[in-house]
Parts: C-alpha cells; sequence; structure tokens
C-alpha cells in the first residue's frame, strides 16, 4: 500500500463558470471528489482535490482541455481536539521538513489534513513514529477521510 497520495490539482481562470466546469466532468465521470481547497488570486485560482481515482481524474480533465497536474501528499487523521495538529507540525518541524501548504477539516471525531511538504515519505515515517495516524492511498481515495 501506498503511504502517500496523489493529489489532483488544477489552475483555474478566475472566470465564472470555470469550476463548475471542472466539477461537472469530474462528476460525469465518476470521479468522487474526497477532499478540495480552491485558493484565489486576481487573475487565477488553484484548485487542489483527493478524488477516488486521481489518474483517472486527470485524464477525463485533459480530455477535456483542462490542464491538471498529480502531486504527491500526506493524508493525516488527527484526533479532533485542541491542540492535536500543532503537536503533530512539532514533530514535521523536529523532523526538519518543510510543509509548503495545508488543508484540513473535521466532521465528527476526528479531523484530517492533507499536506504538501518537500520529503512526503520522511513526514509519514516522523508521523507514524509519533503515534499518529496516516492515510493510506486505498483509504483516502475511497473515504470521505473523516475518522
Amino acid at each position: 500500500m501506498g503511504v502517500t497520495i496523489q493529489q489532483l490539482s488544477v489552475f483555474l481562470e478566475n472566470r465564472e463558470g470555470r469550476l463548475d466546469e471542472v466539477l461537472n466532468v469530474l462528476a460525469g465521470n465518476d470521479v468522487n471528489i474526497v477532499a478540495l481547497s480552491l485558493a484565489d488570486t486576481s487573475d487565477y485560482g488553484m484548485l487542489r482535490m483527493v478524488v477516488s481515482d486521481p489518474n483517472k481524474g486527470r485524464a477525463v480533465l485533459k480530455e477535456n482541455g483542462i490542464t491538471a497536474m498529480l502531486t504527491e501528499v500526506v493524508a493525516l487523521r488527527v484526533p479532533h481536539a485542541t491542540g492535536s495538529l500543532s503537536k503533530a507540525m512539532h514533530q514535521i518541524v523536529e523532523g526538519e521538513v518543510n510543509i509548503e501548504y495545508m488543508y484540513a477539516f473535521a466532521n465528527g471525531g476526528d479531523a484530517s489534513a492533507v499536506l504538501k511538504c518537500d520529503d512526503p515519505v520522511r513526514v509519514v515515517d516522523i508521523l507514524r513514529g509519533s503515534g499518529f495516524d496516516v492515510w493510506e492511498a486505498t483509504e483516502a481515495y475511497t473515504s470521505n477521510m473523516k475518522g
């Protein structure tokens, strides 16, 4: 099983209907979105998603003229309690690994965080060695990433 997961990333022009277009292509091809983050600037947005089938998602977007790329990320399961994410981040800092970006969400008992870092395999080792639970690829793509 993979210790990291593939994130599907799409640059979006900042114009009406562009997000809807991407989401419709994925939905029309039975690619389920498990987690999503959308950040914007004045000219474009960056849509980052964990989806049920990242390779298929990338392929169907490409077939529809939408540029997408796959990025290796780590999905961390975090107890939904004050300080839990801070403890995980402290372990990563102590391990001297840089986090480029992260998005997180809570739904029920646990929370999940998706981390883009410069050494994802090392981050998995650090987190697991510190008692944290990291999503396996097969779990992340088929679940709603909640505890």
